[in-house]
């Protein structure tokens, strides 16, 4: 998968917004990994920020509805994990000036 095609998937992500932080999925650190494959399937590796995240499966569903615009994703496969956990390191400078974080 080219740097473009990675650039573009990270792209779209950053319309999904943790309704929570308000703050998107991309520079909350939420997303760890996205992958392309030759049939169009993207595999989107992510964490939540807690474990009990009511919004989780609302996050899953903006995350694949982001990904099917572009026009060479077929099929969205959003795997979540717990490890490694995320933790606020993870967000990027913008996140964290935005939600006020030292």
């Amino acid at each position: 998968m080219s740097q473009d095609m990675k650039d573009s998937m990270m792209g779209a992500l950053e319309n999904v917004i943790d309704p929570e932080l308000g703050v998107d999925i991309v520079n909350l650190g939420l997303v760890y990994d996205v992958e392309l494959d030759e049939e169009g399937t993207s595999k989107v590796t992510m964490t939540l920020t807690s474990m009990g995240c009511p919004m989780g499966p609302q996050i899953v569903a903006n995350v694949t509805q982001e990904l099917m615009e572009l026009p060479e994703v077929k099929n969205v496969d959003v795997n979540i994990i717990w490890s490694p956990p995320w933790s606020r390191d993870n967000m990027s400078r913008y996140a964290k000036i935005a939600l006020g974080v030292r």
